[in-house]
């Protein structure tokens, strides 16, 4: 789990597009582990590594539950509020230079450029960042990654993965990883303790925002944060689209006899 927020996609940034996602986000950033996978059960396509990925799962959760966990907790008890949404509004902000390059790298100057102008305002009235005035101004671009990239790109299946400090992921995404780092101001930063602090109060902030999600997670807590974050992953490839709703289609049709007399009783 340490090193899937270390590669600044910041889960609660990426898609505000109801709590479906957000749950998925939170999901896929928790770092609980579970016990091995059922025996009789059928294995999953995207994950035919699932034993080097449940023992690795488990590792990260060890780490995670003696040292980033009390770290965020410390971090919310001594943050208020404002500083938080401060904090978040900056790395986010810090996020659309990789946003903008990979938009256009998928043939969508339209997002790239207001992603481009997210930046542009918020580092200079925005005071570098700490205030989101583009979103006031209604100015949103949905995040890109390289990933994502990969995947307009033809590389439309992967392989579920999940390596000691990256956490969970795909063998797509973790190729394009070091593209995002490159992509992102704060490599660029001579100062290598400012960029060491920057990089871990952007670690720690996302953890403590996730929190209070733990408890969502219930059954097999492995595979229950692997289909969330696979399916969370599509729906950022896709961009939001879930397909044709039949009952919202002009040529949808039923007729009487599709109900009977007992759909109507009380």
């Amino acid at each position: 789990m340490l090193g899937l927020l270390a590669k600044h996609k910041g889960a609660l940034s990426w898609r505000h597009k109801g709590l479906p996602v957000l749950l998925l986000a939170v999901l896929s950033m928790s770092g609980c582990a579970s016990s091995g996978a059922n025996v009789g059960e059928q294995a999953n396509l995207e994950d035919p590594w699932e034993g080097f990925n449940r023992r690795v799962f488990t590792f990260n959760d060890v780490l995670d539950r003696y040292t980033l966990k009390p770290l965020a907790k410390g971090y919310q008890i001594v943050t208020p509020d404002p500083v938080e949404t401060g904090v978040s509004n900056f790395f986010s902000n810090l996020g659309e230079v990789r946003t903008a390059l990979n938009s256009l790298l998928q043939g969508k100057p339209a997002n790239a450029g207001l992603a481009t102008s997210r930046f542009l305002i918020n580092s200079t009235v925005g005071i570098g960042g700490l205030l989101d005035y583009a979103t006031l101004m209604e100015i949103n671009a949905d995040k890109e990654d390289f990933g994502q990239t990969l995947a307009v790109w033809g590389w439309n299946d992967s392989r579920y993965l999940v390596l000691p400090l990256l956490g969970p992921g795909t063998l797509r995404d973790t190729t394009g990883l070091p593209f995002d780092i490159a992509a992102h101001p704060i490599t660029y930063m001579d100062d290598h303790t400012l960029r060491a602090g920057l990089t871990a109060l952007d670690i720690i902030h996302i953890r403590a925002r996730l929190l209070d999600q733990e408890a969502l997670i219930s059954g097999d807590r492995y595979r229950f944060v692997r289909d969330a974050f696979l399916q969370r992953r599509q729906f950022e490839i896709k961009d939001g689209e879930l397909g044709d709703d039949p009952f919202a289609m002009d040529d949808f049709e039923f007729d009487g006899t599709d109900f009977g007399d007992d759909d109507f009783a009380d």
